[in-house]
């Protein structure tokens, strides 16, 4: 028993009883939601696909698609279960600042809309533009292709919300916060559509929102493209603050990063620039850039690191290879049916989230922990690291070891006794087939730290 909570009348315990109900309660909501969202983004991930074999433009490489999909995972999985920090919160905002209100009903929420994608607007080129701000975004930018599988590369890196701050408009205007966490996820679910080759330019709708010509330039490295149309729903802030440019017949754009990641670890990738500024802080000669290198503008290294630590750059974006590791069919089948199996464990962890749960609380964050090994290793996989077989060892020997040691998996008894036999040859299988597939391999190129410019 918790000392603080004896006899149930400490207002520690009050206090704290009630965060865990709200926890839990936006846990349930946000699971809720993806549990509908998830399998619709999937469907036109693979319409997409589809569509682009049947009209001989193919968009959407295997690989890449499902390292799109395990980094959308690791994101959706660290929101749910709140692996994040709120230094400034809006309900503080609104309290304190608030200058009138606006009143309920359609308008609310207009301005709730509007006053996000200002903000969005402001967050994501500052993400661009502030070399310590870049490592939270360079995950989106990582896939060499352009599809709406990319649409669900985002970070897992960014543990503290700087959002906030950029909310201060919708603050002052008294938009109360339930509008916000109404709008939030419609916002976001807004900007997916985009992230097509598919659809040309759209008329008169060009000059008001941000239509797939223009995020195809946000997301080209050409140099006529890089760092330009930031906005997420509405285009007019890119071209109130002078950073629009339209997409050009003459040059199609090239995606990705100029410091190309060449992994499909998404894990890997979420904390490949901080581990460069923090190897730069380190070894670099220059007290003074030691601190400020984190705040310098995007691209920025000390000088005495660029020579000393230089990494690979794209210099002539018309000329070079995407990251393709050898595969076999045999291992992308494998990949396509780890894919399957991840989302089934990801859909089981947010369909019992809530009052009435059949995984264990205290168990949450073990299960969320599962989920990341289970990318980690199947995209070690994919990348054909000498050494991945162990990673599954890993994941496949803690499920057979859960299993062994509770005679369950997560409850998954309450549906059927037969799905922990399966669950139980399924990780079996897994052991055998990573070993399969890492041990015979052609040999890769070493790996090369990307650095900051952005894409």
């Amino acid at each position: 028993m918790d000392p603080f909570c004896a006899g149930n009348i400490h207002p520690c315990c009050h206090l704290r009883k009630i965060h865990e109900i709200r926890m839990h309660k936006q846990m349930e909501t946000y699971g809720k939601i993806l549990l509908v969202a998830m399998p619709a983004f999937l469907l036109l991930v693979l319409f997409e696909k589809w569509y682009g074999w049947k009209k001989g433009v193919e968009t959407v490489r295997t690989m890449d698609m499902i390292s799109s999909l395990g980094s959308g995972v690791t994101n959706v999985t660290k929101d749910v279960l709140g692996l994040a920090f709120v230094i400034l919160s809006y309900p503080f905002l609104v309290r304190h600042l608030a200058l009138t209100h606006t009143p309920a009903g359609f308008l609310v929420y207009v301005v709730a809309f509007i006053a996000l994608d200002f903000a969005g607007y402001c967050v994501h080129r500052l993400q661009h533009v502030v070399n310590f701000f870049w490592n939270g975004h360079l995950i989106h930018h990582s896939s060499e292709d352009f599809n709406l599988a990319c649409a669900l590369r985002q970070s897992i890196s960014s543990i503290v919300r700087t959002f906030i701050i950029f909310l201060l408009p919708a603050a002052l205007l008294g938009v109360p916060k339930e509008v916000i966490e109404v709008v939030a996820p419609l916002h976001l679910f807004a900007q997916f559509w985009y992230h097509t080759r598919h659809i040309g330019k759209m008329g008169f709708l060009e000059k008001i929102i941000v239509t797939p010509s223009h995020h195809r330039v946000h997301h080209a490295i050409n140099p006529e493209y890089i760092d330009r149309n930031y906005g997420q729903i509405f285009i007019v802030w890119d071209k109130w603050f002078g950073t629009f440019c339209a997409e050009r017949a003459d040059i199609p754009p090239v995606y990705g990063i100029t410091r190309p990641v060449q992994t499909w670890n998404p894990v890997r990738i979420n904390f490949q620039h901080v581990a460069l500024l923090a190897r730069d802080a380190w070894y670099t000669r220059d007290w003074k850039d030691k601190f400020l290198l984190w705040f310098k503008p995007t691209g920025y290294r000390p000088a005495d690191m660029i020579g000393k630590y230089p990494v690979f750059k794209i210099e002539n974006v018309y000329q070079f290879e995407k990251y393709d590791p050898p595969a076999s069919p045999a291992l992308k089948a494998w990949c396509w049916f780890q894919l399957v199996m991840l989302l089934f464990f990801l859909s089981y962890l947010f369909g019992n989230i809530g009052p009435i749960v059949k995984i264990d609380p205290t168990d949450i964050y073990v299960y969320g922990g599962f989920i990341f090994l289970t990318v980690y290793a199947m995209t070690e996989l994919m990348d054909r690291h000498p050494w991945a077989w162990i990673w599954e060892l890993v994941r496949s020997g803690s499920g057979l070891f859960i299993i062994l040691d509770k005679g369950d998996w997560f409850g998954v008894k309450n549906y059927s006794t037969l799905i922990v036999f399966f669950l139980t040859a399924y990780f079996i299988s897994c052991i055998i087939a990573a070993v399969v597939f890492s041990i015979p391999r052609q040999q890769k190129p070493a790996l090369q730290l990307p650095d900051s410019t952005v894409g």
